[in-house]
């Protein structure tokens, strides 16, 4: 009876959370301050976390959400230094021209330039750029918005500059080297599949049996790049580096196999494709300087943010050992080379005239109105997250799941990701909250737990697409409804988890 109270304890942070954000509708601001507080609560009442280990965990918490926003900010920057500019629509507004095949321009503007989208900035952004240009090639409304939605998923941990997965790292102290390809397997999976789920809302089964070819095309040069860049430990520029591979790939099938696009001459001062895609050649020449040669990255690396943490044990005995918090390299960390590339195309844009009166007020108004909400409800879940770690209660959840799910677990895992992702409407933030959890049900249960912690990062790429936060400012977008959206999203995205789910208990148990 202990062992289930403790349990049903351990959850109440998780379930106030998801109980708030779905069933009140409330932010993700709001519901995770209320499970943070209820984790407090529950760690000192219940679990003997006393002030001492309540307050190094709230410090360690914070310089976690210092690493993860310090690529956010910037990320976003990024991407509004080169909307401004109009970049962002020169891209978009030019791959249409390239066909008359609506299968192959869903794939293109639907999978390939949302992936390319979602690996510069994130948070919202392909569906809100991409349903627009998508109901102005003739698409419904509503699949104007569920096409993009599915998209974009696959690229999500490896997108944002790769946001969620240096999240998922620091949540689990798991190195990038033994995360990185087996989510990159996972997740190339994903990305033949969401391809396919792109081809079905364009046109249902015809769309798919006419568009086979690309897909399998477009899907293994996109699929196989990410797998490479990660490889080599690049995990900031996984997303962007395949999804620019798939748009190069998309080209070349449609200029080759398919009937041409509109023939239309660009609009006087439009920019040419070339300069519309130099920041994002910058910010790769910048973050391979970095990462492959050695005297640049020692340079860079050498100041860094972190604090040392003592050994804490709770009254009931659970101990997390000493060390120091998520240290945080100031010059060579991926929010600084997102600054560098931010400022060297600031620079290269303003000399051509590129930016209208206004722009920096313009930008920042947009950075703080879209980055504010996302950091206060980051700090909050870390908050929650590392006070239940701290507490033992993430340990006393895992062992519940453990002996409930035994070998079956890893069939749960990407479902679970989803569940994070569908409360916070955040893989970054279903990482924070279920990454450490995963962990340690994956152990008590005899199974890999880096295989667990790829279908967590997984499933929470593919659960964003049905997230009511991202489907709202998607439909904010067309005036599309809803409701529809929704169910069509969901139904999508589960079929996805599916597949995922019976690959990933495969694997771990072959």
């Amino acid at each position: 009876m202990a062992f289930l109270l403790d349990w049903l304890l351990s959850l109440a942070p998780i379930a106030a959370v998801l109980g708030l954000m779905v069933g009140l509708r409330w932010s993700g601001v709001r519901a995770g301050l209320v499970g943070w507080l209820v984790a407090l609560a529950v760690a000192a009442l219940r679990f003997g976390a006393g002030p001492s280990v309540l307050l190094w965990a709230q410090v360690r918490g914070l310089f976690f959400t210092l690493f993860v926003l310090y690529i956010i900010w910037p990320a976003l920057l990024f991407y509004r230094v080169t909307d401004e500019a109009g970049a962002v629509s020169a891209i978009g507004l030019g791959l249409p021209r390239l066909t008359a095949d609506r299968a192959l321009q869903a794939l293109i503007l639907g999978w390939a330039f949302s992936a390319f989208l979602q690996g510069v900035g994130g948070f919202g952004v392909p569906v809100a750029v991409l349903a627009p240009l998508l109901l102005g090639l003739g698409f419904p409304a509503v699949p104007a918005v569920v096409i993009p939605s599915i998209g974009h998923s696959w690229a999500v941990t490896f997108g944002s500059l790769g946001s969620s997965f240096y999240a998922l790292m620091a949540a689990t102290g798991r190195p990038g080297e033994e995360l990185g390809p087996p989510a990159a397997m996972l997740l190339g999976l994903g990305c033949f599949l969401c391809g396919a789920g792109v081809l079905w809302a364009a046109g249902g089964p015809r769309a798919l049996r006419h568009g086979w070819a690309p897909l399998l095309v477009i899907g293994a040069a996109m699929a196989g790049t990410q797998y490479l860049v990660v490889r080599a430990r690049m995990w900031a520029i996984g997303g962007m580096c395949a999804s620019l591979v798939g748009i190069g790939v998309s080209v070349l099938w449609a200029r080759f196999f398919t009937p041409s696009g509109s023939s239309n001459p660009d609009p006087p001062g439009s920019m040419r494709i070339q300069t519309a895609l130099a920041p994002y050649g910058i910010l790769i020449a910048i973050v391979l300087l970095v990462q492959l040669v050695p005297p640049v990255e020692s340079f860079l690396g050498q100041t860094v943010l972190r604090v040392a943490v003592p050994e804490l044990v709770t009254a009931r005995g659970w101990r997390t050992p000493g060390g120091f918090t998520t240290g945080i390299p100031i010059f060579s960390h991926a929010g600084a080379l997102l600054i560098y590339a931010s400022l060297i195309t600031f620079v290269l844009y303003a000399r051509q005239g590129r930016y209208k009166p206004g722009v920096l007020r313009r930008m920042g108004r947009d950075i703080i109105r879209r980055a504010l909400p996302a950091s206060l409800g980051i700090a909050t879940m870390v908050g929650m997250a590392v006070t239940m770690e701290h507490a033992g209660m993430t340990y006393s959840l895992a062992e519940g799941v453990s002996r409930v799910m035994g070998r079956a677990f890893l069939l749960a895992s990407p479902f679970i990701g989803a569940l994070g992702a569908f409360m916070t409407g955040s893989n970054t933030n279903s990482n924070v909250i279920f990454g450490a959890f995963q962990q340690q049900a994956a152990t008590l249960a005899g199974l890999n737990p880096i295989l667990a912690l790829a279908a967590q990062t997984t499933g929470g790429a593919i659960g964003g697409m049905f997230a009511p936060a991202k489907v709202i400012v998607g439909c904010a977008t067309v005036c599309a409804g809803e409701g529809p959206t929704m169910r069509k999203t969901f139904v999508y995205g589960t079929a996805i988890l599916a597949v995922i789910a019976l690959v990933t208990a495969l694997w771990g148990l072959g």
